[in-house]
């Protein structure tokens, strides 16, 4: 959290807004294909979807059956189908399949496709290849940010990097710069925007264009946030190839948090059941040490379970009438926060045995090595040996990646032969370059 603790920090805007915002949107859409409809869904948009609105509010709004959009025969009753989807060519051609394999077998059903954040030109362009651009009704969900914390909003558009930065596709420009003008809209006027790189400046040239469009329609009020910062990722490529070692970071790099959530598998709970976690503020033991250093976690989480213990042993020598107020007032928030309390220790000890089977301290000792500039042929060294022992082909593949930023593109005191071998090495025996989880 930022700076809340501090007596002159401002209040926060509530962001929360932008979550009733696209629920209503989503809402008024379902309801523009009235009757009882089954909705697909792709696996993307899921735990999105489901932070804005719950299957109970789908239920209200006459969706009868919820399914995951797989490239899987659609084994559907329903006289409606609806999808929503990315923009994303493959889920088009998927539909179409569905649509023509309808129109094969004589049936006929109505079909809405709800595109999110908005729909591409490429898509309509399939639709008329499939010969299915009249069959389907098209409709664009605007859901460009979900609050997922007090102080953080998410875009959840992780394709953006691969498709601007590594493939030069500039097709999200233009979402980014609509999030900025529904954020300005709801919660500026913002003094300044301050940026750095290409697709900063990009971004900010087609949000003041949409600014000046709608400047009529402009209201004078005070802004609950003043200044805008963008930056381009690949202005600092060190920083999040550098190992994380806050609580929440390693949570992250163990478990990856999606969404705002994490799932804790039977290693964390000691059951035979994975278990869904929101992490944000609202838990009180994750937010205490959601930025402590990992080696501090350890002895706040005993603290605190001795501190909740203490708060238990209250009850001996309470009369009918406390015990009855501890119960009505204490007692179930004191058991969400053990429940809470046993996850994050049980997160904990699976970190603890990862990283200590992956060396985490020599790995650090390395990191720290390359972002100085000395022991650069004991770092190459230490690249090598995780190679040969397969520690993990996201980790070797980072640390190569460090490495070349580090030394300006050049391995020092490696050849050209050097360095082509050790990347062909981790190809060869990790299977790297093909695993799409390493980029």
């Amino acid at each position: 959290m930022a700076f809340l603790d501090r007596r002159d920090a401002p209040d926060l805007p509530d962001f929360s807004f932008l979550k009733r915002l696209a629920r209503d949107q989503l809402i008024y859409l379902l309801e523009q294909l009235p009757g009882k409809k089954d909705l697909f869904i792709e696996p993307d948009l899921m735990s999105p979807l489901d932070r804005i609105a719950n299957v109970s509010i789908l239920k209200q709004h006459e969706v009868d059956k919820l399914y995951k959009l797989e490239n899987k025969p659609v084994y559907s009753s329903s006289d409606q189908l609806c999808f929503l989807i990315r923009p994303r060519i493959k889920h088009v051609r998927y539909i179409a399949g569905i649509v023509n394999a309808d129109k094969a077998a004589k049936r006929t059903r109505k079909y809405k496709i709800i595109f999110s954040p908005q729909k591409l030109y490429t898509c309509d362009m399939v639709l008329e290849e499939e010969g299915i651009f009249g069959d389907v009704i098209c409709d664009e969900w605007y859901f460009y940010l979900l609050p997922l914390d007090d102080d953080i909003i998410s875009m959840e558009l992780p394709e953006f990097y691969r498709d601007y930065f590594l493939e030069g596709d500039q097709r999200w420009i233009s979402t980014v710069a609509k999030a900025l003008h529904v954020l300005n809209s709801l919660f500026g006027p913002f003094a300044k925007a301050y940026g750095i790189g290409r697709c900063s400046k990009m971004v900010h040239e087609m949000w003041k264009e949409l600014e000046d469009e709608n400047e009529g329609g402009r209201k004078e009020r005070k802004p609950a946030a003043g200044h805008i910062f963008l930056f381009d990722r690949d202005v600092d490529y060190v920083t999040p190839l550098c190992s994380q070692v806050v609580y929440e970071g390693l949570v992250d790099d163990i478990f990856r948090i999606k969404c705002g959530s994490v799932e804790f598998g039977p290693e964390v709970t000691s059951s035979d059941k994975s278990i869904k976690v929101l992490l944000n503020s609202q838990d009180k033991v994750f937010n205490e040490i959601r930025n402590e250093h990992f080696s501090n976690v350890f002895g706040f989480l005993s603290q605190k379970a001795r501190n909740l213990q203490m708060q238990y042993d209250k009850r001996r020598g309470m009369d009918i009438k406390q015990m009855k107020t501890f119960v009505s007032q204490e007692l179930k928030g004191l058991k969400q926060e053990h429940r809470l309390l046993s996850l994050h220790i049980g997160a904990c000890e699976s970190i603890m045995k990862k990283k200590t089977k992956q060396d985490f301290q020599e790995l650090l000792k390395t990191e720290h090595s390359l972002l100085e500039g000395f022991d650069i042929r004991e770092s190459i060294s230490f690249i090598e040996e995780h190679i040969n022992r397969q520690v993990s082909p996201v980790e070797s593949l980072r640390l190569l990646c460090l490495l070349s930023i580090t030394e300006n593109e050049l391995w020092a005191g490696a050849s050209a032969d050097s360095v082509q071998s050790e990347t062909g090495w981790l190809a060869d025996r990790t299977g790297a370059w093909r695993d799409p989880d390493c980029c």
